[in-house]
């Protein structure tokens, strides 16, 4: 969660929905895509950047303004020369430490409630630690979970429509807790899968294995199922993994990355080459 003292938001922006639409079915989490005119010819905002959402704040604390941060999903267009922008949103609540009480989430119930023509105020641009590598050889890991995609796939869109000619491997593993829930993967919105022509792209998916039941994502058994390939892209020194996700998928990673290199140890030291290297980058939410 960004914080107002976090980040500069005395530079405003204007936007308007331009469309909303749900992505995942009914019966299921709700997950957005916003898209956005900003109306202001000077914002710029780039897919390795990110950009914020000011709301009102209850109050509490003292607060007036409530800031939260979102990554591009698309990449960014210019309508008429003005800035637009696509975005997903989570309708998220949160259970009070204290009470035990549920409360909608602010920032994410404001958004998902807009609707076409509704004005609402941006910040930033703001820089995102994904990076584009220089070297058009170099490997890429990218695990995203629910809408972790959002950065990923406007990454990969880059990759492959703007830089071109990339030689090395790119590896998504994404996880959902239903088939239906992937976003971008699926049948029916799934432009991710138009890349599946590349040479140097794959695609991975982990599902619940009974998400009506609230059993976990299993995205350790995805990443164990691709051993043998990661264990060789783990030991290249040219290989960078980016991860987006929620806070719990730390120990996923920890233990699956353990597994397909033989120990904790092993993995331990690794990640800290690809973290002193600067080829490990993450975003957790």
């Amino acid at each position: 969660m960004a914080h107002l003292s976090d980040f500069d938001i005395e530079k405003r922006y204007k936007a308007v929905v331009k469309n909303t639409s749900r992505l995942t079915p009914p019966d299921t989490e709700e997950v957005r895509e916003i898209v956005l005119e900003v109306k202001d010819p000077e914002f710029e905002c780039e897919v390795d950047q990110s950009f914020g959402v000011l709301t009102k704040a209850t109050g509490d604390f003292g607060n007036e303004l409530h800031h939260r941060l979102y990554s591009v999903a698309d990449l960014p267009k210019r309508i008429k020369g003005n800035p637009q922008l696509t975005m997903l949103v989570k309708r998220c609540s949160y259970v009070d430490d204290f009470s035990g009480e549920k409360y909608p989430g602010v920032a994410s119930n404001y958004l998902c409630d807009r609707k076409k023509g509704d004005e609402i105020t941006l910040t930033g641009p703001f820089a995102l630690p994904f990076k584009v590598p220089e070297d058009k050889t170099a490997n890429l890991i990218l695990i995203g979970m629910g809408t972790g995609i959002a950065p990923f796939r406007a990454f990969i869109k880059h990759i492959y429509k703007n830089v071109k000619d990339w030689e090395g491997k790119i590896r998504l593993f994404y996880g959902a807790r239903s088939g239906l829930e992937l976003l971008y993967l699926n049948d029916k919105d799934g432009d991710l899968t138009n890349y599946y022509d590349e040479a140097t792209f794959e695609a991975f998916h982990a599902l619940s294995p009974r998400p009506h039941w609230a059993d976990p994502i299993a995205l350790d058994k995805a990443l164990e199922g691709q051993t043998t390939e990661l264990k060789e892209l783990l030991g290249s020194s040219n290989t960078h993994i980016y991860v987006a996700g929620y806070e719990t998928i730390h120990n996923k990673l920890n233990k699956a990355f353990s597994n397909i290199l033989g120990s904790e140890e092993k993995w331990r030291l690794r990640k800290a080459e690809l973290i002193a290297g600067r080829k490990w980058a993450e975003i957790i939410y």
